[in-house]
Parts: structure tokens; sequence; C-alpha cells
């Protein structure tokens, strides 16, 4: 199983980023698909989950400002973020976990500053 991320990029403050995860294999294969997030020398945390089922969790931090969505036909999930602040800054990875196994996609960039 492999994961596709895409979408990073610079962005001000105020501004809107939409990222892609693309998977190898049906999205329906997995219990869940989450973006996780990681500055430099912090750990990397949970920002947005949605399950087999689709319902849908978010970090604190972002809620009323990030979507998580998918696309079963396209084997893609999305994560829209809007009102982008520069606290956001950090490299996004797409997972997902089916059973037992755990996914990780390589990180896409955003960075957030004017």
């Amino acid at each position: 199983v492999q994961l596709q991320a895409s979408g990073g990029g610079l962005v001000q403050p105020g501004g809107s980023l939409r990222l892609s995860c693309a998977a190898s294999t049906s999205i329906r294969s997995f219990n869940s698909i989450a973006w996780y997030r990681q500055d430099i020398g912090k750990q990397r945390d949970l920002v947005a989950l949605i399950s087999s089922g689709g319902s849908t969790n978010y970090a604190d931090s972002v809620k009323g400002r990030f979507t998580i969505s998918r696309d079963s036909a396209k084997n893609t999930v999305y994560l829209q973020m809007n009102s982008l602040k520069p606290e956001d800054t950090a490299v996004y990875y797409c997972n997902a976990i089916s059973y037992s196994n755990v996914y990780w996609g390589q990180g896409t960039l955003v960075t957030v500053s004017s």
C-alpha cells in the first residue's frame, strides 16, 4: 500500500490550501485515514481523521477551519485548510490503518507566512 500526499506549499496567513492523499488501493479497505502534522523539533500530532463509516474527528486547534473528506472513486482523502495561521506550518502526513497494519505517506510541507 502506498499513500501519496500532495498539495502543500507557501500561503499567507488567512489563506487556504487543499491537501490530497492518494492511495494505491481502495480506501474502503481502511478502518481510518488521517492527517498528522509535525513541526521541527516537535512530535507528530493528529490533525484530522475520517473513519470507514464516515465519522470525523479534529484536533481542537483546527476545528472550524479544516475539513477532512474522501472520494472513494478516486481513492483519495482531502484536507481542506482554511483561515491558515503561522502555527499551522508543518510537514503534513497522511496515515491509514487497516486492522493491525499502519501506513504512512511521505510528507508535504505547508508554510504559512507573510
